[in-house]
């Protein structure tokens, strides 16, 4: 049976976190050290996870970036950890992005979002300021739950939320490492091959059940299995 519900992974999945490699090339004049603080962020994320912790992911990163500046030895200013905090709340969606949904959606399949990113009362969510939002029937965060992906339980909040099972879901992500936690709980797993994701292949690990370089493919890939 095709899942009738997908949960999209928003960071990376639907919007592009290259836009915000504006700030990096501001401050250490290169532009690859987004990709360093990224891995950072998703390394402390899931330590502070493991360690029962918690602190919301934007100030999480804010900190993240004063920390990689005193690596580089590079002043980080209030200014410039507010800077990080806008553009992370703005990064545009992907080209793909707008389409893939409306087919995924005209589709019949329910489609929500479930990010590490937190909800700010009162202010326009990351896909309010994409102009995704439209797509989705809830945007669930990991803050209620206080725990970060790929923690299992942020995977079963989405289930007690919708009133559904895991095996009527599907996990849509360009990590593998959040793949990783909804197979665990029951989910099915799509990667999106976003610049910098492959498939994690080891022994041991499940596979993702769909590989696609974008959600116009994923569309088509879960319109076909549906006939």
């Amino acid at each position: 049976m095709p899942p009738s519900v997908l949960v999209f992974d928003v960071n990376e999945t639907l919007i592009d976190i290259d836009s915000v490699a504006t700030l990096f090339d501001d401050l250490f004049g290169e532009k690859r050290l987004l990709r360093e603080w990224f891995n950072q962020l998703i390394m402390y994320s899931m330590s502070i996870t493991l360690s029962e912790n918690y602190v919301d992911l934007f100030t999480l990163g804010q900190s993240v970036l004063r920390m990689l500046g005193e690596v580089h030895q590079v002043q980080i200013s209030d200014a410039d950890t507010e800077r990080l905090k806008t553009l992370l709340r703005t990064m545009p969606a992907h080209p793909d992005a707008a389409d893939g949904l409306a087919a995924l959606r005209d589709n019949g399949f329910r489609l929500v979002t479930l990010t590490n990113s937190p909800a700010i009362p009162g202010s326009p969510t990351s896909l309010d300021n994409a102009g995704l939002a439209r797509f989705f029937e809830q945007q669930l965060s990991v803050d209620s739950c206080r725990a970060f992906k790929p923690a299992p339980a942020v995977y079963r909040h989405v289930c007690q939320a919708l009133d559904v099972a895991p095996a009527d879901c599907m996990m849509v992500a360009a990590h593998p490492w959040d793949l990783l936690g909804a197979q665990h709980v029951g989910f099915g797993s799509a990667l999106i091959t976003r610049p910098g994701n492959a498939v994690l292949a080891a022994d041991g690990l499940p596979r993702p059940d769909l590989v696609v370089s974008d959600l116009r493919e994923l569309a088509s890939q879960l319109s076909a299995n549906d006939r």
